[in-house]
């Protein structure tokens, strides 16, 4: 499998629920800012609502950043609603929830569970140019983080805004960034 980063998001359109509302989605949505394209494997399950409820928790931040969040799961838009109404947890969620019945998306990003017909609990930071940056995948069983995602969407919007700079290991804002070059060779 070769990686995706650095590669642009394929071309889709779909279906979401957004606000109280079906709106359509595409890859076009994803460009001229920063975007999060996050899957889960389904709706009405158990990790799924706490990390989607820890993003609605942390939404604003991404919003201060200029970050958009889209949550893509292989359920229908109509799911999504459902769920959002019926669920305190995920009723609080103000992002777009894309739906992908066909699992284009989802294979799109490489992230489908082709023998359950789910999405791998996938992480994408899309640059505002429509290219990928930064990749997460993690098991069904264990839930992703949304603070440590808004600390690597920092670290990705500071690499990008300046050249020649780099950040290292558990870089958060404000911390020291190096500039690589050959008096740095073993000497960190």
């Amino acid at each position: 499998m070769s990686s995706l980063i650095n590669t642009e998001v394929k071309p889709f359109n779909a279906n979401a629920f957004h606000n109280g509302k079906f709106v359509q989605v595409s890859d076009a949505d994803l460009k001229g800012k920063w975007s999060v394209v996050f899957f889960y494997p389904a709706d009405f399950t158990f990790v799924c609502p706490t990390e989607l409820g820890d993003l609605a928790d942390n939404y604003a931040e991404f919003q201060k950043l200029g970050v958009e969040i889209y949550a893509v799961s292989t359920d229908t838009h109509f799911t999504h609603k459902a769920w959002h109404d019926s669920s305190e947890t995920i009723g609080k969620i103000q992002y777009v929830m894309v739906g992908d019945p066909t699992g284009a998306i989802t294979r799109n990003f490489g992230v489908m569970i082709e023998e359950a017909g789910l999405a791998d609990r996938g992480t994408f930071v899309i640059d505002p140019q429509g290219k990928i940056q930064i990749i997460e995948i993690n098991a069904g069983g264990i839930g992703r983080d949304a603070s440590e995602l808004l600390r690597k969407v920092k670290a990705a919007q500071y690499v990008a805004s300046h050249p020649g700079e780099v950040c290292p290991a558990k870089w958060k804002e404000g911390d020291a960034t190096l500039a690589p070059s050959l008096d740095l060779v073993g000497k960190i």
